[in-house]
Parts: C-alpha cells; structure tokens; sequence
C-alpha cells in the first residue's frame, strides 16, 4: 500500500484477505463482526475441526503486541502476560501491507501464541521487545546493534503451513 490508512482500515482489510486465503485453500470460514470480539476473529473448519484465528495487521513492518502489559516489568514479563491472555490453541495470522502495491497480496504469516512469544524474547539479541518485527536490523544505537531479527520462514502462509497448524490443535 503507498499511503498509510487507519488502523481500522488494516484491520478490516487483514480479516479480509485472511479469510479469503483460507476459503481459497478450501476451508470454510466463519467471520465474527463487531465491537468486543472475544480472543479471535475468524473460525477456520476443515472436516470436524475449528480453528479459531486472531488476525493482526500491520503496515509498518511490526506488529506491536506486548505493549499493554509493559508497565512496571521486563520485555519478558510483558510477553508472558501476553502470553497467559491467550488460549495456547488460537492461531495468530500476522498480515503485513509495508511496501504492498494495490494489485498485490499482503505478507501472511501463521503462528501459535507460544511460537510468537518464543520469537519475540529471542529479539534484540535476547533482551526481547515489545514488537514482533517481520525483519529489523538493529542500528548502531541500539543495544542489539548488527542483530537482525525476523520472522520464521515456516511461519510463512502455505497449504503445509496451515496442515501443521491443524495437526497441532
């Protein structure tokens, strides 16, 4: 996308393209609408499994997640308060429009609350962070200075991808 819109907009058009990767994969969906969603917006079924999905969007590279529960504790704190608020069974698609033309797809990438809270204590060099970055690499200011962090390749939105994570719920 060229220009920046509202985060409303992100979020919209992230359920949006979520929900169309999975009904093109040949699974039935289930959108939720509204104020007040419980954990999840979308519910996945394939055969007498549901999948339930919390999708996030972003459009600047990150995903600013633990930031609610920094106050008052460490990086890691704040991640595994996050991590407690969140059913170990609902899967995170991370829907990222940075650098994204009109006529193409965004960035999806599935993930279990526990793989994302792994991977965000993992960066900065350990330190961990308050934002799942799909990749930085941190400047010369910084204490992770020549880290680069990024997000799994196994994470990336696949047919495989989406048999694993129904494998495992």
């Amino acid at each position: 996308m060229s220009k920046q819109i509202s985060s409303r907009h992100v979020g919209v058009a992230a359920e949006a393209f979520v929900a169309a990767q999975f009904a093109r994969c040949g699974y039935d969906i289930s959108v939720q609408y509204g104020a007040n969603q419980p954990e999840y917006d979308l519910v996945v079924v394939k055969n007498d499994k549901l999948l339930k999905v919390s999708v996030k969007g972003s459009q600047d590279g990150g995903w600013g997640l633990t930031q609610s529960f920094k106050k008052g504790v460490s990086y890691h704190g704040a991640i595994d308060k996050w991590l407690e608020k969140h059913n170990p069974k609902t899967v995170f698609v991370l829907v990222q429009f940075e650098k994204i033309s009109l006529n193409e797809m965004p960035r999806l990438y599935l993930a279990f609350p526990e793989e994302i809270a792994d991977v965000m204590k993992s960066s900065a060099k350990g330190r961990g962070d308050t934002i799942l970055y799909e990749e930085k690499v941190w400047g010369k200011t910084a204490q992770a200075y020549g880290a680069t962090d990024k997000i799994p390749e196994k994470w990336k939105f696949s047919s495989k991808r989406i048999e694993e994570i129904f494998k495992n719920i």
